[in-house]
């Protein structure tokens, strides 16, 4: 198989297929879209989500995987208190460095006021850099159902896409990118990385009488759109030039020959609202910038508008 997240026909005949709930405290459970799971037991609705970071050096794997972990509960509406990391080290990884990467998610923990909990840390041969998982645990007062989305409502995104993406390559890729960009210009993509949590939008968002939110992260702005629509049984119509985007992510992309509409984007957030006017401006007091890119539509059919091209959306790859 590819690197990566599996296709969504490999999840749906090899994993879900297999994942069925076998008990009634199970709300709602794995599925295409939906990336926490909600439990009901004793009147209280309980959410878990699981997030995985690989591949990255820099000692923010767990940090990362923590805040990707918590953004899926604040999407699913929920509120996470606890998390716990599955923490996996190369042999050549020094203890200093595993002190720094603990360091780091201590900090994102703190900021988002959730409690590491604990979890399990383990050396293992034949990888070459972390691999860490984090498993959030949330409550909910309620949950997003596929009816409370309609044809006519507005889909509105907070922030831009790419900044993860754009973050990651401006630090791992520094002494390529100074060959053309000027040393400013790509602190200001490093310092993108402060608006990976959408646990403040999230919550601003659950109070202003929204349908739904998806957050993008992985899956780029194209892949997150599709989702969405495949959770909510719906088809949307998109407008590209109304996706705000940086202008570091824009040069960045270009540069290595990445298409910013499919990389990751940790830190955007899609909701779905009949009230997109009062949505941004409640936004906009708490700082968060927001856009209206699109609009749900009948049938399956889920569509980026160009000017005249018309792009249709496939299962993320």
């Amino acid at each position: 198989m590819k690197i990566g997240k599996v296709s969504e026909s490999i999840l749906k005949r090899s994993v879900l297929k297999y994942i069925k709930p076998n008990n009634e405290c199970v709300q709602k459970g794995a599925a295409v879209g939906a990336d926490c799971a909600l439990f009901n037991k004793a009147d209280k609705m309980t959410a878990v989500s699981t997030a995985s970071v690989w591949g990255q050096k820099n000692n923010l794997a767990a940090a990362h995987a923590i805040l990707r972990a918590v953004n899926n509960l604040a999407a699913g509406n929920a509120v996470p208190y606890a998390v716990q990391l599955h923490i996996m080290l190369p042999e050549r990884y020094r203890e200093i460095a595993l002190k720094r990467m603990m360091e780091a998610a201590a900090e994102t923990a703190a900021t988002n006021h959730i409690t590491i909990s604990g979890g399990h840390t383990e050396v293992i041969p034949d990888i070459q850099a972390p691999i860490v998982s984090a498993t959030a645990l949330g409550y909910a007062e309620n949950e997003f159902v596929k009816s409370a989305v309609e044809p006519g409502q507005e889909i509105v995104m907070t922030k831009w896409i790419g900044i993860s993406e754009t973050a990651y390559l401006a630090k791992e890729k520094e002494e390529e990118l100074l060959t053309r960009y000027p040393l400013f210009f790509i602190k200001e993509a490093q310092d993108l990385e402060q608006y990976y949590s959408v646990l403040p939008e999230a919550a601003t968002a659950g109070k202003s009488g929204i349908s739904m939110m998806h957050d993008v992260a992985g899956a780029g702005i194209f892949g997150a759109l599709w989702e969405l629509g495949e959770r909510a049984g719906v088809g949307l119509q998109v407008n590209l030039k109304k996706i705000p985007i940086k202008q570091e992510t824009v040069e960045i992309c270009e540069f290595f020959g990445y298409n910013p509409y499919e990389i990751r984007s940790d830190g955007a957030l899609l909701i779905v609202t009949n009230e997109a006017g009062r949505l941004i401006e409640a936004l906009s007091e708490e700082g968060i910038p927001a856009a209206v890119i699109g609009v749900i539509t009948e049938g399956n059919d889920r569509v980026v508008i160009n000017d005249e091209e018309k792009r249709f959306l496939e299962p993320p790859r």
